[in-house]
C-alpha cells in the first residue's frame, strides 16, 4: 500500500508552481519521446491544465480503490482512440517522475520516488490491462452528419448516423472528433435515448475560444464525417430502482442528457413516474429546444416542462434560475433530483436544494472532475492524454 499522506503532501508542494508543472512535464515528454507528440492536439493550451487535474484525481482517490480502479479502467479503454498502447505508459511515467523531482528538489527522496513509482504503476497497469482486454467495443465509431440545424447565434443541433450501434445509456457522454480538428476530442451527451436506426442527436453551444464547439456548430454540415468515442459517465437512471417521481433541472445544453432520460422513460413500459423538467436559458429566446419538449409533453401526460429565463422579458417562461422556480412551485423532498448544466449552475442548485431540506443523496449530477464523463464545453473532463469527462456548457461560457 502506498504512503497516501506522502503523495498528497508532495503533490501539494508541486502544485504550488502552477502552470510551470504541466509545461515542464510536456516539454520533458516530447523532448525525450518526440514520437508521442502526434498523440496530442496541435494546441496544448488546455492539455496543460488537464495534467494537473488528472493528478489531483488520482491523488484524491489513491486510497479509495473502489472509486479509482473503475475510473482508470474506463479511462484506459477510452484512450484507445488516441492509439495509446502499453509501451507508452512507462514513457509518460518517466516524465511524471522527472517533473516531480524537478519541483521538489531536495525533498525528492528515494523513498518518495518509490511511493510515486508504485502509485503510477497501479495507474498504468489498470489502464493498460483494461485497454488490452476490451474486445467488444471498437476504439471509436465512424459517423456521418445526416441533419444539422442552427438554433440561434451560438447553438447547433445535429444528428449523426454511426457506422454501427453505439451502446450508450441515456445520460452518458461520448467524445466527438472532427477531421477539421484532428485529435481534439470533446465530450457531448446524446440528447436522445437509443433509437432503432442508431442515430444520435447532439446539442452544441459555441464557447468563446472553443475550437471544437465552433467547428461542430459553424464548420460542419450534412455529409461531414465525425468519430465517436466510447460512452462514459454514470449520470443514468436505474430503472430497476424505485426512484419515485423525478425533478430535473437543466441549464443550457445540459438539457441534452436529461432529455435523453425522458425519452428513455417514454419508450419504457408504464406506469410512468411523474417528471417535472425545468429548463433554464439566458433569455426566453435562448430556449432552443422548447418546441421538441412541448411535443414530448403533449405525448406524455406525466411530463411537465417549465421553461425558465435568467433575464429579459418573458411571456411563457418563468423568470429566475431553474432551481429557484422549482422551489417556488413545489416541495420535492420525495423526488429523485437530476441536475445538469455548467459547474456554477450545478453548485448553486445543489446548495439551494440542500437549504430547502432535500437530502443531498437524492440529488444526482455530473461530477466536474476527471472521472470519465463531461466538462464545460458541453459538461466533463480528463486525464493526461485527453479530456475524459461529461460536459454541458456553463451559461456564462466555458474557458475551453
Amino acid at each position: 500500500m502506498v504512503d497516501v499522506p506522502a503523495l498528497r503532501q508532495s503533490f501539494g508542494r508541486v502544485a504550488q508552481h502552477g502552470d510551470e508543472v504541466p509545461l515542464y512535464f510536456y516539454s520533458y515528454l516530447f523532448l525525450r519521446h518526440p514520437h508521442l507528440r502526434n498523440l496530442f492536439p496541435p494546441s496544448m493550451a488546455t492539455q496543460r491544465d488537464r495534467l494537473v487535474g488528472a493528478l489531483v484525481q488520482v491523488v484524491t482517490d489513491v486510497d479509495r480503490l473502489d472509486a479509482l480502479v473503475p475510473f482508470l479502467r474506463e479511462l484506459g479503454r477510452d484512450h484507445r482512440k488516441f492509439s495509446v498502447v502499453t509501451e507508452h505508459y512507462p514513457q509518460v511515467g518517466e516524465a511524471l517522475l522527472a517533473t516531480l523531482e524537478h519541483f521538489l528538489g531536495p525533498a525528492w527522496t528515494p523513498s518518495l520516488a518509490a511511493e510515486w513509482t508504485a502509485a503510477y504503476g497501479l495507474v498504468a497497469e489498470v489502464m493498460s490491462q483494461a485497454a488490452e482486454g476490451e474486445t467488444q467495443l471498437p476504439a471509436w465509431w465512424d459517423a456521418e452528419i445526416v441533419q444539422h440545424e442552427r438554433r440561434g447565434p451560438d447553438v447547433a443541433v445535429f444528428t449523426v448516423a454511426p457506422s454501427s450501434t453505439v451502446p450508450y445509456r441515456p445520460g452518458q457522454s461520448v467524445s466527438l472528433e472532427s477531421p477539421l480538428r484532428a485529435r481534439m476530442w470533446r465530450y457531448y451527451s446524446p440528447a436522445n435515448a437509443p433509437r432503432p436506426d442508431g442515430t444520435l442527436e447532439f446539442h452544441v453551444r459555441v464557447i468563446d475560444g472553443g475550437w471544437v464547439s465552433s467547428t461542430l456548430a459553424f464548420g460542419a454540415g450534412v455529409g461531414d464525417r465525425l468519430q465517436i468515442g466510447p460512452p462514459v459517465g454514470d449520470l443514468v437512471l436505474d430503472l430497476d430502482d424505485d426512484l419515485g417521481d423525478l425533478l430535473m433541472l437543466a441549464g443550457g445544453t445540459g438539457l441534452a442528457p436529461l432529455r435523453a432520460m425522458v425519452e428513455q422513460l417514454m419508450d419504457g413500459p408504464g406506469p410512468h413516474r411523474g417528471v417535472h423538467l425545468f429548463v433554464e436559458a439566458r433569455t426566453e429566446n435562448d430556449l432552443y429546444d422548447l418546441p421538441a419538449l412541448d411535443r414530448m409533453a403533449a405525448r406524455s401526460p406525466w411530463l411537465t416542462v417549465v421553461p425558465v429565463a435568467l433575464r429579459g422579458a418573458v411571456t411563457r417562461a418563468e423568470g429566475g434560475r431553474a432551481v429557484e422556480v422549482a422551489l417556488r412551485q413545489g416541495r420535492w423532498n420525495r423526488h429523485s433530483v437530476y441536475v445538469c448544466g455548467g459547474p456554477t449552475m450545478v453548485a448553486e442548485s445543489r446548495a439551494l436544494l440542500s437549504q430547502a431540506g432535500i437530502d443531498p443523496a437524492r440529488v444526482h449530477h455530473e461530477t466536474f472532475n476527471y472521472r470519465g464523463a463531461p466538462a464545460p464545453e458541453s459538461g466533463t473532463v480528463e486525464l493526461p492524454l485527453d479530456d475524459v469527462a461529461p460536459h454541458h456548457d456553463a451559461l456564462a461560457g466555458d474557458p475551453r
